[in-house]
Protein backbone atom coordinates (compact mmCIF):
# COMPACT_ATOMS: atom_id res chain seq x y z
CA UNK A 1 0.00 0.00 0.00
CA UNK A 2 1.13 3.49 -0.90
CA UNK A 3 0.38 6.31 1.80
CA UNK A 4 -0.02 9.86 0.69
CA UNK A 5 0.51 12.70 2.87
CA UNK A 6 -0.62 15.99 2.66
CA UNK A 7 1.02 18.88 1.12
CA UNK A 8 1.22 20.80 4.12
CA UNK A 9 1.79 17.51 6.47
CA UNK A 10 4.91 18.11 8.93
CA UNK A 11 7.96 15.93 9.25
CA UNK A 12 6.13 15.11 12.45
CA UNK A 13 3.20 13.54 10.44
CA UNK A 14 5.43 11.41 8.37
CA UNK A 15 6.96 9.91 11.58
CA UNK A 16 3.88 9.32 13.24
CA UNK A 17 2.42 7.63 10.47
CA UNK A 18 5.82 5.50 9.93
CA UNK A 19 5.85 4.51 13.86
CA UNK A 20 2.12 3.45 12.95
CA UNK A 21 3.32 1.14 10.18
CA UNK A 22 6.00 -0.74 12.41
CA UNK A 23 3.68 -1.03 15.08
CA UNK A 24 1.48 -2.79 12.59
CA UNK A 25 4.84 -5.38 12.03
CA UNK A 26 5.38 -3.61 8.51
CA UNK A 27 8.52 -1.56 6.88
CA UNK A 28 7.63 2.27 6.26
CA UNK A 29 9.37 3.61 3.01
CA UNK A 30 8.87 7.14 2.75
CA UNK A 31 9.54 8.93 -0.94
CA UNK A 32 9.58 12.39 -0.81
CA UNK A 33 8.13 14.20 -3.79
CA UNK A 34 8.16 17.85 -5.19
CA UNK A 35 5.16 18.75 -3.19
CA UNK A 36 4.28 15.89 -1.10
CA UNK A 37 5.54 12.71 0.62
CA UNK A 38 4.30 9.02 0.20
CA UNK A 39 5.14 6.62 2.50
CA UNK A 40 4.89 2.24 0.95
CA UNK A 41 4.37 -0.31 3.31
CA UNK A 42 6.25 -3.08 2.56
CA UNK A 43 6.35 -6.39 4.25
CA UNK A 44 2.77 -7.27 4.34
CA UNK A 45 2.04 -11.14 3.20
CA UNK A 46 -1.38 -9.96 2.38
CA UNK A 47 -4.02 -6.69 2.51
CA UNK A 48 -3.47 -3.54 4.68
CA UNK A 49 -6.08 -2.10 6.62
CA UNK A 50 -6.46 1.25 5.07
CA UNK A 51 -8.72 2.93 7.88
CA UNK A 52 -5.88 2.24 10.18
CA UNK A 53 -4.12 4.76 8.51
CA UNK A 54 -6.18 7.27 7.29
CA UNK A 55 -7.36 9.12 10.48
CA UNK A 56 -3.99 10.02 11.25
CA UNK A 57 -2.69 13.72 11.31
CA UNK A 58 -1.77 14.32 7.65
CA UNK A 59 -2.87 11.44 5.73
CA UNK A 60 -4.10 12.94 2.39
CA UNK A 61 -5.58 9.00 0.91
CA UNK A 62 -3.86 5.17 0.87
CA UNK A 63 -3.63 3.76 -2.15
CA UNK A 64 -3.56 -0.43 -2.95
CA UNK A 65 -1.01 -1.70 -4.74
CA UNK A 66 -1.77 -4.19 -7.05
CA UNK A 67 1.44 -5.28 -8.25
CA UNK A 68 3.48 -8.25 -7.12
CA UNK A 69 6.54 -5.85 -6.92
CA UNK A 70 6.56 -2.93 -4.50
CA UNK A 71 8.90 -1.14 -4.58
CA UNK A 72 10.03 -1.31 -8.65
CA UNK A 73 6.70 -0.60 -9.28
CA UNK A 74 5.48 3.08 -10.49
CA UNK A 75 2.48 2.86 -8.67
CA UNK A 76 4.36 3.03 -5.63
CA UNK A 77 6.89 5.37 -6.69
CA UNK A 78 5.32 7.31 -10.08
CA UNK A 79 8.20 9.79 -10.76
CA UNK A 80 11.12 8.23 -12.90
CA UNK A 81 13.94 7.51 -10.96
CA UNK A 82 17.27 8.72 -12.57
CA UNK A 83 20.58 7.05 -11.92
CA UNK A 84 23.41 9.42 -11.74
CA UNK A 85 27.02 8.01 -12.04
CA UNK A 86 30.31 9.68 -10.71
CA UNK A 87 31.26 10.85 -14.05
CA UNK A 88 28.10 12.97 -14.14
CA UNK A 89 26.34 10.71 -16.59
CA UNK A 90 22.81 10.07 -16.04
CA UNK A 91 20.47 6.99 -16.58
CA UNK A 92 16.62 7.71 -16.91
CA UNK A 93 14.84 10.69 -17.07
CA UNK A 94 14.74 12.06 -20.58
CA UNK A 95 18.35 11.17 -21.22
CA UNK A 96 20.08 8.62 -23.03
CA UNK A 97 23.17 7.16 -22.29
CA UNK A 98 25.64 4.96 -24.01
CA UNK A 99 27.67 1.78 -22.93
CA UNK A 100 30.36 0.19 -24.61
CA UNK A 101 33.34 -1.74 -25.16
CA UNK A 102 34.69 -5.04 -25.77
CA UNK A 103 32.98 -8.56 -24.34
CA UNK A 104 35.93 -9.01 -22.31
CA UNK A 105 39.06 -7.73 -20.67
CA UNK A 106 41.82 -9.01 -23.07
CA UNK A 107 44.75 -6.32 -22.31
CA UNK A 108 45.91 -3.17 -21.67
CA UNK A 109 46.21 -1.89 -25.17
CA UNK A 110 42.93 -3.13 -25.91
CA UNK A 111 41.23 -1.49 -23.31
CA UNK A 112 42.87 1.94 -24.09
CA UNK A 113 42.11 1.96 -27.45
CA UNK A 114 38.38 0.54 -26.88
CA UNK A 115 37.89 3.60 -24.04
CA UNK A 116 39.05 5.96 -26.44
CA UNK A 117 37.27 5.68 -29.35
CA UNK A 118 33.90 5.15 -27.02
CA UNK A 119 34.66 8.60 -25.17
CA UNK A 120 34.84 9.98 -28.71
CA UNK A 121 31.80 8.86 -30.26
CA UNK A 122 29.67 10.00 -26.90
CA UNK A 123 29.48 6.90 -25.64
CA UNK A 124 29.34 7.66 -21.55
CA UNK A 125 30.20 4.35 -19.94
CA UNK A 126 32.84 1.38 -20.91
CA UNK A 127 31.79 -2.05 -20.81
CA UNK A 128 33.82 -5.30 -20.42
CA UNK A 129 33.76 -8.71 -18.48
CA UNK A 130 36.47 -9.54 -16.29
CA UNK A 131 34.30 -12.81 -15.02
CA UNK A 132 32.66 -14.78 -18.13
CA UNK A 133 30.16 -17.12 -17.32
CA UNK A 134 30.19 -19.38 -20.44
CA UNK A 135 27.88 -22.14 -21.42
CA UNK A 136 31.17 -24.29 -22.43
CA UNK A 137 33.84 -24.93 -18.99
CA UNK A 138 36.46 -24.80 -22.02
CA UNK A 139 35.89 -21.28 -22.97
CA UNK A 140 37.53 -18.43 -21.87
CA UNK A 141 36.95 -17.25 -18.30
CA UNK A 142 38.12 -13.83 -18.63
CA UNK A 143 40.91 -12.44 -16.38
CA UNK A 144 39.12 -11.79 -12.93
CA UNK A 145 40.67 -9.14 -10.50
CA UNK A 146 43.55 -7.98 -13.55
CA UNK A 147 40.92 -7.14 -16.13
CA UNK A 148 38.99 -5.21 -13.04
CA UNK A 149 42.27 -2.62 -12.24
CA UNK A 150 42.95 -2.54 -16.33
CA UNK A 151 39.40 -1.52 -17.18
CA UNK A 152 39.35 1.15 -14.23
CA UNK A 153 42.65 2.62 -15.50
CA UNK A 154 40.96 2.96 -19.34
CA UNK A 155 38.16 4.29 -17.84
CA UNK A 156 39.73 6.97 -15.91
CA UNK A 157 41.80 7.63 -18.46
CA UNK A 158 39.14 8.63 -20.84
CA UNK A 159 36.24 9.74 -18.22
CA UNK A 160 34.54 7.22 -18.45
CA UNK A 161 32.05 5.43 -16.10
CA UNK A 162 32.66 1.57 -15.82
CA UNK A 163 30.41 -1.53 -15.52
CA UNK A 164 30.92 -5.00 -15.48
CA UNK A 165 29.78 -8.45 -14.69
CA UNK A 166 30.08 -10.17 -11.20
CA UNK A 167 28.84 -13.40 -11.24
CA UNK A 168 28.75 -14.39 -7.34
CA UNK A 169 29.63 -13.33 -4.22
CA UNK A 170 33.04 -13.25 -4.35
CA UNK A 171 32.93 -11.63 -7.94
CA UNK A 172 30.95 -9.12 -6.51
CA UNK A 173 32.90 -8.18 -3.80
CA UNK A 174 35.94 -7.32 -5.85
CA UNK A 175 33.69 -6.36 -8.94
CA UNK A 176 32.26 -3.36 -6.27
CA UNK A 177 35.99 -2.18 -5.48
CA UNK A 178 36.39 -0.86 -9.14
CA UNK A 179 33.07 -0.38 -11.10
CA UNK A 180 30.78 2.52 -11.04
CA UNK A 181 27.94 -0.09 -11.93
CA UNK A 182 27.77 -3.96 -11.25
CA UNK A 183 26.10 -5.97 -13.97
CA UNK A 184 23.78 -9.37 -12.98
CA UNK A 185 23.54 -10.99 -16.10
CA UNK A 186 20.93 -13.39 -17.71
CA UNK A 187 22.16 -16.62 -16.05
CA UNK A 188 22.16 -14.84 -12.79
CA UNK A 189 18.59 -12.83 -13.17
CA UNK A 190 17.21 -15.19 -10.48
CA UNK A 191 20.10 -15.96 -8.31
CA UNK A 192 18.00 -14.05 -5.28
CA UNK A 193 21.08 -14.65 -2.86
CA UNK A 194 23.61 -12.69 -5.35
CA UNK A 195 20.90 -9.80 -5.81
CA UNK A 196 20.46 -9.01 -2.06
CA UNK A 197 24.10 -9.67 -1.84
CA UNK A 198 24.45 -6.55 -4.48
CA UNK A 199 21.54 -4.88 -3.14
CA UNK A 200 23.54 -3.83 -0.50
CA UNK A 201 26.21 -2.14 -1.92
CA UNK A 202 26.30 1.92 -2.75
CA UNK A 203 26.66 0.79 -6.13
CA UNK A 204 24.38 1.28 -9.43
CA UNK A 205 23.03 -2.23 -10.72
CA UNK A 206 22.15 -3.79 -14.00
CA UNK A 207 19.30 -6.71 -13.38
CA UNK A 208 19.59 -8.66 -17.24
CA UNK A 209 16.50 -10.12 -18.07
CA UNK A 210 16.88 -13.67 -17.81
CA UNK A 211 16.65 -15.71 -21.41
CA UNK A 212 13.35 -17.22 -21.06
CA UNK A 213 12.14 -14.87 -18.01
CA UNK A 214 8.48 -13.68 -17.87
CA UNK A 215 8.29 -9.27 -17.46
CA UNK A 216 6.89 -10.10 -13.97
CA UNK A 217 10.02 -12.36 -12.77
CA UNK A 218 12.49 -9.60 -14.55
CA UNK A 219 10.64 -6.98 -12.31
CA UNK A 220 10.31 -9.19 -9.48
CA UNK A 221 14.29 -9.92 -9.67
CA UNK A 222 15.20 -6.42 -9.44
CA UNK A 223 12.83 -5.81 -6.37
CA UNK A 224 15.11 -8.13 -4.76
CA UNK A 225 17.76 -5.54 -5.33
CA UNK A 226 15.62 -2.30 -4.01
CA UNK A 227 14.60 -4.85 -1.42
CA UNK A 228 18.24 -5.06 0.54
CA UNK A 229 18.30 -1.28 -0.21
CA UNK A 230 19.50 -0.04 -2.78
CA UNK A 231 16.92 1.97 -4.97
CA UNK A 232 19.63 2.74 -8.02
CA UNK A 233 19.14 -0.21 -10.42
CA UNK A 234 19.20 -0.23 -14.23
CA UNK A 235 16.59 -2.92 -15.68
CA UNK A 236 18.21 -4.32 -19.13
CA UNK A 237 16.12 -5.97 -21.97
CA UNK A 238 18.88 -8.50 -23.71
CA UNK A 239 16.95 -10.97 -25.28
CA UNK A 240 14.86 -13.85 -24.89
CA UNK A 241 15.38 -17.52 -26.49
CA UNK A 242 13.42 -18.64 -29.68
CA UNK A 243 12.61 -21.39 -31.58
CA UNK A 244 14.39 -19.32 -34.76
CA UNK A 245 18.08 -20.12 -34.72
CA UNK A 246 18.86 -17.16 -37.51
CA UNK A 247 19.13 -14.92 -34.69
CA UNK A 248 21.14 -15.58 -30.99
CA UNK A 249 17.93 -14.13 -29.28
CA UNK A 250 14.99 -11.91 -29.80
CA UNK A 251 15.35 -8.45 -28.72
CA UNK A 252 11.53 -7.70 -27.36
CA UNK A 253 11.49 -4.21 -27.73
CA UNK A 254 7.44 -3.92 -26.92
CA UNK A 255 9.35 -5.37 -23.35
CA UNK A 256 10.96 -1.97 -23.42
CA UNK A 257 8.31 -0.15 -23.37
CA UNK A 258 6.23 -2.33 -21.32
CA UNK A 259 8.93 -1.96 -18.67
CA UNK A 260 9.16 1.48 -18.68
CA UNK A 261 4.89 1.94 -18.29
CA UNK A 262 5.00 -0.59 -15.14
CA UNK A 263 8.42 0.69 -13.64
CA UNK A 264 9.98 3.97 -12.58
CA UNK A 265 13.33 2.50 -13.00
CA UNK A 266 15.46 3.37 -15.55
CA UNK A 267 15.60 0.53 -19.07
CA UNK A 268 18.18 -0.28 -20.99
CA UNK A 269 18.74 -2.35 -24.30
CA UNK A 270 21.22 -5.05 -25.20
CA UNK A 271 21.09 -5.21 -28.97
CA UNK A 272 24.28 -7.25 -29.00
CA UNK A 273 23.26 -10.57 -27.24
CA UNK A 274 19.83 -9.64 -28.39
CA UNK A 275 20.70 -10.52 -31.75
CA UNK A 276 23.95 -12.20 -31.96
CA UNK A 277 24.57 -10.75 -35.44
CA UNK A 278 26.90 -7.50 -35.95
CA UNK A 279 25.12 -6.20 -38.65
CA UNK A 280 21.58 -6.49 -36.98
CA UNK A 281 22.82 -4.47 -33.96
CA UNK A 282 22.52 -0.99 -34.58
CA UNK A 283 19.06 -1.50 -36.67
CA UNK A 284 18.08 -2.74 -32.81
CA UNK A 285 19.73 0.02 -31.67
CA UNK A 286 17.82 2.09 -33.29
CA UNK A 287 14.72 0.47 -32.62
CA UNK A 288 15.01 0.61 -28.89
CA UNK A 289 15.89 4.13 -28.96
CA UNK A 290 12.86 4.69 -30.47
CA UNK A 291 10.52 2.39 -27.98
CA UNK A 292 11.34 4.60 -25.36
CA UNK A 293 15.10 2.72 -23.93
CA UNK A 294 16.76 4.87 -21.40
CA UNK A 295 20.50 3.46 -22.86
CA UNK A 296 22.28 1.01 -24.93
CA UNK A 297 24.99 -1.39 -23.76
CA UNK A 298 26.93 -2.38 -26.77
CA UNK A 299 30.01 -4.58 -27.70
CA UNK A 300 32.56 -3.32 -29.48
CA UNK A 301 36.03 -3.97 -30.12
CA UNK A 302 38.88 -2.82 -31.67
CA UNK A 303 39.41 -5.75 -33.84
CA UNK A 304 36.34 -8.15 -33.43
CA UNK A 305 38.38 -10.65 -35.48
CA UNK A 306 40.81 -10.70 -32.92
CA UNK A 307 38.46 -11.25 -29.49
CA UNK A 308 38.53 -14.08 -27.09
CA UNK A 309 34.77 -13.60 -26.47
CA UNK A 310 31.60 -12.86 -28.86
CA UNK A 311 33.86 -11.42 -31.80
CA UNK A 312 30.92 -11.36 -34.08
CA UNK A 313 28.81 -9.57 -32.49
CA UNK A 314 31.25 -7.00 -31.38
CA UNK A 315 30.74 -3.87 -33.70
CA UNK A 316 34.09 -2.59 -35.61
CA UNK A 317 34.91 1.02 -34.20
CA UNK A 318 33.55 2.82 -36.93
CA UNK A 319 30.16 0.74 -36.57
CA UNK A 320 29.91 1.79 -33.34
CA UNK A 321 30.50 5.71 -34.18
CA UNK A 322 28.03 5.37 -36.24
CA UNK A 323 25.52 3.80 -34.36
CA UNK A 324 25.75 6.24 -31.66
CA UNK A 325 25.22 9.47 -34.54
CA UNK A 326 22.18 7.60 -35.81
CA UNK A 327 20.08 6.97 -32.37
CA UNK A 328 21.23 10.30 -31.27
CA UNK A 329 19.29 11.73 -33.90
CA UNK A 330 16.50 9.92 -33.17
CA UNK A 331 16.64 11.01 -29.52
CA UNK A 332 16.66 13.95 -30.75
CA UNK A 333 13.41 13.79 -32.56
CA UNK A 334 12.08 12.55 -29.62
CA UNK A 335 12.98 15.24 -27.49
CA UNK A 336 16.02 13.26 -25.42
CA UNK A 337 19.30 13.94 -24.80
CA UNK A 338 22.45 11.84 -24.74
CA UNK A 339 23.91 11.37 -21.61
CA UNK A 340 27.77 12.61 -21.61
CA UNK A 341 30.35 12.78 -19.03
CA UNK A 342 30.50 16.12 -16.97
Amino acid sequence: MLIVMRAEATDEDVARVCRAIERKGYEPRPIPGGTRTAIGVVGNKGAVDRSEFLGLPGVFECIPVSAPYKLVSREFHPVDTVVELPNGARIGGGYLCVMGGPCAVEDEAQMHEAAAYVAAAGGAVLRGGAYKPRTSPYSFQGHGPEALRLMRAAADAHGLAMVTEAVDHASADRVVEYADVIQIGARNMQNFSLLKHVGRFDKAVIVKRGMAATIEEWLLAAEYVLDAGNDRVILCERGIRSFDPTTRNVLDIAALAVARGLSHLPVIADPSHGTGLRDMVTPMARAAVAAGCDGLIVETHPRPAEALSDGHQALFPSQFEDMVREVRAIADVLGRTLSVPR
